[in-house]
């Protein structure tokens, strides 16, 4: 199963009131793995900066400003998440980005059937608990050292790997192995088969009387054994 962990950075909280999505990250898994291929892009939001958004990501305007517009990368965006489910933190926020991104370009919006929101299956197997990424990545032990700012496709990266371990983590694949053991375990496999073909005459294992010979002639030429004392 095809599925995409994507992360946004933006100048504000709401696209209705003129906010802009200034880079998105995204990272391909099939059947919970990593395949190792992404979509990173940057986008001229076409505005200034807030200062406390740019405290957050660390994209300035002066930054932004040479870098293609969402328009021109829509496409190619669109192309990369295919038809598949995607996977966010906090989902709706970055639904609501990439959609209010794409009505301006004249494509319709994401379909919400194909909304994966990890803080909601973050809720449910850990009530009361922290959410945020960085919490999570601390419960699961989730490597986040090399994360000094919010970074679209470094954090959808952290994402991936909590996101196995809300769906099963290390523990994927052990309902094989259960199925494997019940078949190990059952009666008629735990017998087993007689040989077939000839048989063969068990071989004399004792030592002859020249071999018995050949051993006392050698245990005399040792001086002062052990065994004598």
């Amino acid at each position: 199963m095809r599925e995409i962990v994507f992360d946004t950075e933006t100048t504000g909280l709401d696209p209705k009131t003129g906010d802009r999505m200034v880079e998105i990250g995204c990272v391909e898994m099939i059947n919970k793995v990593a395949t190792g291929a992404t979509y990173h892009c940057y986008f001229n939001p076409e505005r200034d900066m807030p200062p406390e958004a740019e405290r957050v990501h660390g994209l300035s305007a002066t930054f932004l400003s040479d870098k293609p517009l969402f328009r021109d990368k829509a496409a190619e965006l669109l192309s990369f998440l295919g038809d598949a489910p995607l996977v966010a933190h906090n989902a709706g926020f970055d639904f609501g980005f990439v959609d209010s991104e794409l009505v301006l370009c004249g494509y319709d919006p994401l379909e919400r059937t194909r909304m994966v929101d990890t803080v909601a299956l973050a809720k449910k197997k850990h009530p009361g608990a922290k959410l945020s990424l960085d919490a999570l990545c601390t419960r699961y032990g989730v490597d986040r050292s090399h994360r000094v700012k919010h970074g679209a496709l470094l954090d959808a990266e952290l994402l991936a790997q909590v996101y196995v371990e809300l769906t099963g983590g290390r523990q994927i694949g052990l309902e094989l192995a259960a199925e494997v053991a019940v078949e190990v375990d059952r009666p008629e496999q735990s017998v087993r088969p007689a040989p077939r073909g000839p048989r063969r005459e068990p071989r004399p294992h004792s030592a002859s009387d020249a071999e018995l010979a050949a051993h006392r002639a050698f245990l005399e030429l040792i001086e002062s054994p052990l065994w004598s004392g």
